[in-house]
């Protein structure tokens, strides 16, 4: 009885084995690589597979999934004899299967090789000053290169970032001195113009307050000269009016009467004020001969009319 359970128990490990090693499950994204007798036979991708027990092994299991690889820091040489230290990330997926499985040992471990040796070739021709400038072109280059060699091995080469470039600290502190001196200069620089920009406007702001106030005294002197024309005109006019009123009046039915009273009224007031104000007078011989000088005024007026 116990030899029983003991044949049983053996028989049921061996079906387990020949289960384990003929039955297959890859997961998603993944990809075995199968030898048959030492030989290559295929590739399973993702789901159930059946083996043959003890002929089929599953020699290589890939991810077909993006891989990022991290590249280590190492020291390059610019074109202008300056020590950097650069260090980034590489990104790449298994196209192939077989050719990661048999066209290299490790892929991963080339690559990061090639990789490092292509960004010292790409630093070296460039200067210190342009190394930021130019990640981008050094970045495309290296994918470039890489992505020749990695053919033959199935991988493709998606992209390459650089993470960090570390100049020396000499270097650095030159470049400190260097990018403090620009912005100094740029501050000087923008100061000076805003400084002729705010003389500039000043100097323009006090010509057009020249310029106004000359355009606003003229204007004025045309006003008051137009006020004054207006005024001499207006003062003409009235004069004028009124001697045509008077000569039309004098012309009238005892006109030359009221005229003469006119006269030795203007004559007697004029007369008296001029005593009023001066105490020393020169009067004529004829002063008190009214009638005189009012017969001397008509004579006068007549010879005018």
């Amino acid at each position: 009885m116990n030899e029983g359970v003991i044949i049983f128990i053996v028989f049921a490990l061996l079906v387990i084995i020949v289960i384990a090693k003929t039955a297959v499950v890859v997961p998603q994204q993944s990809a075995y690589v199968v030898e048959r007798l030492g030989r290559f036979s295929g590739v399973l991708s993702a789901g159930f597979h059946l083996l043959i027990p003890f002929f089929d092994v599953i020699r290589y299991k890939h991810s077909l999934k993006e891989i990022a690889l991290d590249i280590p820091a190492q020291v390059c040489i610019t074109r202008d004899n300056v020590q950097v230290g650069v260090d980034g990330i590489l990104y790449l997926k298994v196209l192939n299967p077989e050719r990661a499985s048999y066209g290299i040992s490790d892929f991963g471990f080339a690559i990061t090789q090639l990789a490092q040796t292509t960004l010292r070739s790409e630093v070296g021709k460039i200067d210190l000053d342009r190394t930021f400038e130019e990640r981008m072109n050094i970045n495309q280059s290296i994918v470039a290169e890489l992505d020749k060699a990695s053919e033959a091995w199935g991988v493709k080469v998606l992209r390459y970032e650089i993470k960090n470039i570390t100049p020396p600290h000499d270097v650095l502190a030159a470049m400190e001195k260097q990018m403090r001196a620009e912005r100094e200069k740029r501050a000087v620089i923008l100061t000076s113009e805003g400084q002729r920009d705010a003389a500039i406007n000043e100097a323009e702001g006090q010509k057009q307050q020249v310029i106004k106030a000359s355009e606003a005294r003229k204007q004025q002197q045309i006003n008051e000269a137009e006020g004054e024309a207006a005024a001499i005109l207006a003062v003409a006019s009235a004069t004028a009016e009124g001697i045509r009123k008077v000569a039309d009046a004098i012309r009238q039915p005892g006109g030359v009467e009221a005229t003469q009273l006119r006269v030795a009224e203007q004559y007697v007031s004029q007369f008296g004020e001029l005593a009023q104000k001066s105490t020393t007078m020169i009067l004529p011989a004829n002063v008190s001969d009214v009638a005189g000088m009012v017969a001397m005024a008509s004579k006068v007026f007549k010879e005018t009319k």
